[in-house]
């Protein structure tokens, strides 16, 4: 049966996430993800993970200066001191919430050799450091109509990372959504990376809505990633265009 995972960054963001946890589990979802949750504390989070019984897929690391412009800063040369504290920061909270993936975030760059090499370096810590407790780091290629410049916007340049690092606990961001606007052809894009897959997102491509119209026909793709032994839940990480409970019915098909 198709799952799904909550990611709460968009999904009942209105609510303390406590309580977004909890709705998550009423709609029917069997996860839990998060963007940034470091203003609750790690306590309150764990809680409500064990009173609903869902486990935490994971979370991101910070963006840095966001209202500067900032979308992480792990590939960008001269801020490693600060992308390692944010690396830090997000493992101990991953660890204290039972959380088993983090998304490093890379940022804006040139995509230069430089940049290249300081992502490499940092996240050949970042997987280090995760090691430690069993723990996997994802990066994610973001579409560059939503963010322009942002160090990965491809499979292709995810796995050149990938491989500048070796580590066995560094895997890609599948996210549906940016992928689709920046190469399509998603069955076969999945193929060609999925032993390095360590999560997959969802959302409808072009608005980034729920997963229920739009040019990605997900009621036949879910199904055929599994088809190729993909086990673990979806994230859904869209944006509601209206209320939650006016577009939370599209989970029910797959009930």
């Amino acid at each position: 049966m198709v799952q799904f995972s909550a990611n709460l960054g968009f999904l009942w963001n209105d609510l303390p996430l406590p309580d977004a946890i909890h709705k998550a589990k009423a709609a029917g979802f069997v996860a839990v993800e998060m963007h940034w949750p470091y203003a609750t504390p790690s306590a309150d989070v764990k809680a409500a993970l064990d009173e609903t019984g869902l486990p935490c897929l994971g979370l991101n690391t910070q963006r840095g200066d966001a209202a500067g412009g900032d979308n992480g800063c792990t590939a960008i040369p001269g801020r490693e001191a600060e992308a390692r504290g944010y690396i830090d920061e997000a493992l101990a909270y991953a660890r204290d919430i039972g959380a088993m993936n983090v998304h490093v975030m890379a940022g804006f760059t040139d995509q230069s050799a430089a940049a290249k090499a300081t992502f490499a370096q940092n996240l050949r810590y970042a997987c280090a450091q995760a090691a430690l407790t069993q723990r996997n780091i994802l990066i994610e290629p973001l579409n560059h109509r939503d963010a322009k410049g942002y160090h990965i916007g491809t499979i292709a340049q995810a796995q050149e990372a990938l491989a500048a690092v070796d580590l066995p606990n560094l895997k890609i961001m599948f996210d549906c959504y940016h992928l689709q606007i920046m190469q399509g052809d998603l069955l076969k894009l999945f193929e060609s990376c999925q032993a390095q897959v360590g999560h997959v997102q969802i959302a409808a491509v072009p608005d980034r809505g729920e997963p229920d119209s739009g040019e990605i026909n997900y009621p036949w793709l879910l199904p055929e990633l599994m088809r190729l032994g993909w086990t673990m839940p979806f994230g859904a990480e869209y944006k509601a265009r209206g209320t939650m409970e006016d577009g939370i019915s599209w989970i029910n098909s797959y009930l």
